[in-house]
């Protein structure tokens, strides 16, 4: 009949959505993966982080050399706009030593008692700030390029702190049939293979307050460490409170195993009987 030709082409029509639904998606998917593969052409290797085991820790030496790292070279051109001054407190530095650093830079503040704006000393409070006033200063001062903020890198970054490390040591020499422009830098693991961030990192490059030597992997590795912390700095605090839960979910299943024993003993041990 009619009616059961309709509702054959209508079902035949769906099925056809369906499978075209089906064939676009996996197109996407292969097409994703292959851009994915061409951009990362180089994985960083998985490194031993001391902080990456469940029962690990930060290495709060590694955390403040890493902060020398940063406010001595990354400052330069980024900013940690979600890390406040007094984060730092009680991770790598005592409260003085942050006040120390904060007042070390200005912030602008006001209005004041006239309207005016003025600017101030840093407080713990403050954030640190970006070293540009907006996008488009950062931009005309990096040839086009904008410089991320680094409160979130190691997230932000597929491979984490691997990557980052693995970017900061990775600088080399294009090879042969790689043209690389002017203001432009080869680095195998930065997607593309060309960066235009120089090599920040030099061996000796700067000094460390407690006299480790101050090479550039020495450098990329604490200031790594530092991203990391920077990146999720509840991360001890959260270990601490999964051991505790762990260990009283296991007091609570023996308590409930000798509970649930002694609850049908009776029941296990009754013996019936038939006259």
């Amino acid at each position: 009949s009619k009616a059961q030709i309709a509702m054959a082409l209508r079902a035949l029509s769906a099925a056809s959505k369906i499978a075209a639904a089906a064939v676009a998606g996996g197109s996407a998917f292969a097409l994703t993966a292959s851009v994915a593969h061409n951009s990362e052409n180089i994985h960083p290797t998985p490194y031993p982080w001391s902080h990456n085991g469940p029962f690990s820790a930060y290495d709060a030496a590694s955390i403040r050399r890493g902060h020398q790292v940063y406010a001595q070279v990354c400052a330069a051109c980024h900013g940690m706009q979600r890390i406040a001054y007094r984060n730092l407190v009680g991770v790598c530095y005592t409260e003085d030593e942050a006040k120390a650093l904060a007042a070390d830079k200005e912030y602008e503040d006001g209005p004041d008692d006239t309207g005016s704006m003025f600017d101030r000393p840093g407080k713990l409070s403050d954030y640190i700030k970006s070293p540009y006033k907006n996008e488009n200063e950062a931009r005309y001062a990096n040839n086009g390029g904008l410089p991320p903020d680094l409160s979130l890198i190691v997230k932000a970054r597929h491979g984490g702190a691997d990557y980052l490390f693995a970017l900061l040591t990775g600088y080399k020499d294009p090879p042969a049939g790689i043209a690389v422009a002017e203001g432009q830098h080869y680095n195998p693991y930065f997607p593309g293979q060309k960066i235009q961030m120089p090599n920040p990192l030099y061996d000796g490059g700067i000094e460390y307050e407690d006299g480790t030597p101050a090479t550039a992997s020495q450098m990329a590795k604490d200031v790594s460490t530092f991203l990391a912390w920077a990146s999720e700095p509840e991360q001890d605090e959260r270990k601490k409170a999964g051991i505790k839960a762990i260990a009283a979910l296991m007091v609570a299943a023996v308590a409930a195993g000798y509970w649930k024993r002694h609850l049908w003993s009776v029941m296990k041990s009754r013996r019936v009987t038939f006259h």
